[in-house]
């Protein structure tokens, strides 16, 4: 499954472990209990054609519905760091390091320019106002004359971006060390990583990264790690993040 940021295929589910009833039984555990999937006969039924597995109709059944909502409700979120999610994502620099200082239940690995010396690509923004508040990060998107200030701004921020990446690429072609050559490449160029969080982990992500306060690009991050998520546990998603 790959979902689209700023226009481009940037987030990619890799693997995943567990589902909703791993939630389950990780609560049920504590009393010696285990739950089973109950298979939704009425669907299956319904069915017309050749018949798949019928494991593609297991559901939770209703208690096992209400004890999910009972641990998210009441922040016991340790069954919910048992199902753990590998995504590849790529970002510019500057949001990435926002990604990082999540620590808690996440490990990362990200590409190193000591060893890759490809030619970086960067990010076109679409500009936003300096806010009124500086705890806001922007304001509204940037209104200007586009037949003046427009063609201003954009050639600025392409000049100087270019021109740091021309400069990465002359000092590896002169025979400067990779890691050494990187210092030139400025926020706007990409990086990649592999991200693996529980559950629980990338509950707290979206909803500190949902919130408006946050910054616009991670936000629609955000969206996209959700979507993907919500089709691989939705039952324990929808619990762990109804209140946004």
């Amino acid at each position: 499954m790959v979902m689209e940021v700023l226009e481009r295929e940037m987030v990619t589910l890799v693997d995943k472990m567990g589902n909703d009833l791993t939630v389950v039984n990780a609560a049920r555990v504590s009393f010696s209990k285990e739950s089973m999937w109950e298979v939704d006969e009425e669907a299956l039924n319904k069915f017309v054609g050749n018949k798949p597995h019928e494991s593609e109709f297991y559901v939770l059944t209703g208690k096992d519905k209400k004890l999910i909502n009972y641990l998210a409700k009441h922040n016991h979120w340790t069954p919910f760091a048992h199902p753990q999610i590998t995504l590849r994502i790529k970002a510019p620099i500057s949001i990435r390091t926002q990604f990082f200082k999540h620590k808690q239940g996440f490990v990362e690995n990200e590409i190193s320019r000591r060893y890759v010396n490809d030619t970086p690509e960067w990010y076109h923004p679409n500009w936003r106002s300096a806010p009124d508040n500086a705890k806001q990060g922007s304001g509204d998107w940037l209104v200007y004359d586009k037949e003046t200030d427009a063609h201003n701004i954009d050639s600025d921020y392409h000049f100087a971006v270019s021109g740091c990446i021309q400069t990465y690429e002359r000092l590896i072609a002169e025979g400067v060390a990779p890691e050494q050559a990187r210092f030139v490449l400025p926020q706007g160029c990409y990086t990649e990583w592999y991200w693996t969080g529980s559950l629980a982990a990338y509950a707290r992500f979206y909803k500190q990264r949902i919130d408006p306060h946050a910054q616009w690009e991670i936000r629609q991050y955000a969206h996209a790690i959700g979507k993907i998520i919500a089709g691989l546990y939705p039952w324990s998603w929808e619990a762990l993040t109804k209140e946004i």
